[in-house]
Parts: structure tokens; sequence; C-alpha cells
């Protein structure tokens, strides 16, 4: 069944009348981008008798497990720090944020198959569905995040001022996360391959990434490769927040931020490109 493109998503190229356009149309089908999340989060909750409790639970285990079971069995601690409980929260810093980047890469890989039947019968921008992606995927980050920073009050551990530098990381990896997902959800659309091939990427990108282990492990000959990491960049400004209360390297995160925006570009180049043949190839 061939469905009329959207014109909103495909007419213009990028200049200012075009991102005007998107803007308009994605403000006028709000309602049904948060239907879209609301969906996401029920089908989450689905046939669970605590439902949505769930989604508090699970991170708020997560964060006690490496704050309490790391320092307090474990013992372990970072090289160079004697504070027993600087590896946890070293570790929660890492895990946690990127967990942000890889739900929006690894989601998007299916986004527009898991969308199949709508894409087939509804007319709508094809655009609203990285939005509800972005916005669920935030939604899901920000509670995690919140749970992680009442453990940092009550540890007493609260960055301060230096915790504003957050959101201009969270920006950027957002960009980041969204440029890859999209570029590569969309090809995953005509060659399925592509999927199975990012997520086998994704996990040799988190051990690439000073996550579980300090860069300062890190043999020094290799520490030049690890910095065209762009992750290293952002997730190591989160670890500074938290351990060392300093800002970021602005000078690195600059550098990710305009690599970031050319890839948000390209994707979006790749994705306006594809879409006519989109629903043929679902």
């Amino acid at each position: 069944m061939q469905v009329e493109p959207w014109a909103g998503d495909l007419a213009g190229g990028p200049g200012p009348r075009r991102r005007a356009e998107l803007v308009r149309d994605l403000w006028q089908h709000r309602g049904f981008i948060a239907s879209l999340v609301r969906r996401e989060f029920q089908l989450r909750s689905a046939r669970a008798v605590w439902g949505s409790a769930w989604l508090v639970i699970q991170p708020a285990l997560q964060i006690v497990i490496y704050t309490v079971i790391f320092a307090e069995v474990l013992r372990a601690k970072l090289p160079g720090v004697s504070d027993r409980l600087a590896y946890g929260l070293f570790l929660c810093a890492g895990v946690i944020t990127w967990g942000y980047f890889a739900e929006l890469v690894s989601r998007s890989q299916t986004l527009f198959l898991d969308h199949a039947e709508i894409l087939k019968t509804i007319r709508f921008p094809r655009s609203t569905l990285p939005v509800a992606l972005w916005i669920s995927a935030t939604l899901n980050f920000a509670i995690i995040a919140s749970l992680f920073l009442v453990a940092l009050l009550l540890l007493g551990r609260w960055p301060g001022w230096p915790l504003l530098g957050a959101l201009p990381l969270l920006a950027c990896q957002a960009l980041l996360g969204l440029g890859v997902g999209v570029l590569t959800g969309t090809l995953n659309v005509f060659y399925r391959d592509v999927g199975h091939a990012v997520n086998i990427i994704l996990q040799f990108w988190f051990w690439l990434t000073p996550i579980v282990y300090p860069l300062e492990v890190v043999p020094a000959q290799l520490r030049g490769g690890f910095a065209w990491n762009p992750m290293l960049h952002l997730v190591s400004g989160y670890q500074g927040i938290v351990l060392g209360h300093a800002q970021p390297d602005w000078r690195a995160v600059t550098a990710v931020a305009v690599g970031a925006a050319f890839l948000g570009f390209a994707a979006w180049q790749v994705f306006r490109g594809l879409s006519p043949d989109l629903v043929d190839e679902l």
C-alpha cells in the first residue's frame, strides 16, 4: 500500500523557511507526539502489578548497587583517590549518561519498523517519530538522573553550581544520539544488517569509553586514539562535575557539538531523501 509522503517532511532545503515549516508541523501535531510518548510509557508498565513504579524502582536499585556494593562490599577505588564512594559515583555518572545515548541510538534502529502500521495508514509528519523518541528517552533519563541527584544530596556530594554545566553536555549528547540513531535507523529500513551492526558497535563503543575505568589506566600511547571518541569528552564531563565539582573541558565539548551538528544535518538529509520510499520498504 503506497501512502502519499507528508509534504512538510520533504519540501525545501535546510533554510530558515524550511525550519519554520518543520517547527510549525511539529507544533500542530504536538497532541500526536504526546500520545506516542504516553503509549511508550504505558507499554513499559503494561501487565505489571506495580505499573509505572518500576520506572523508579529499577534505576534506584541500580544506583544503590553502584554506590553501596562497589564501595562497601567490593571496596573498589579510583587510582590515587582514597574516597570510598568515588568509584561508585564515577560509575553511576558514566553508566546513567551513557544509557541515555544508547537508548536514543538503539531504539532508533526499529523506530520506523515499530510504527510501520501507522506509517502505512495515517498521514502525519514522519519527523514526529524521532521527536517522540527523544522526548520519551529524555523523560526516562530525567527520572534516573533525578534519583541520582537525590542520592548525591543524601550522601553530601551535591555538585553545586557546576551542575549547570551538565545541561550543554546533555543537549550535545541528545544531538549526537539522534544523529547516529536517525541516520542508521533510516538505513536499517532498507538494509536490516545495519541495525545488527549498530548494536554490536554500541557494545564496543561502551567499553572504549572510560565508564567503568578511568582514562588514566589506558596506556599513554593509546590515549590519543581515545580522544577521537566523542562520548569520552561528554562522559568525562559528567564525571568531573559529580566527582570534582568542576566544569567540563568546553573546548573538547565544542568540537563534539560541531561534529554532532554536522552528523545531525547529514542524518536529516538521508532521512528526507529516503522518506518517499520508506513506506514501500516497510
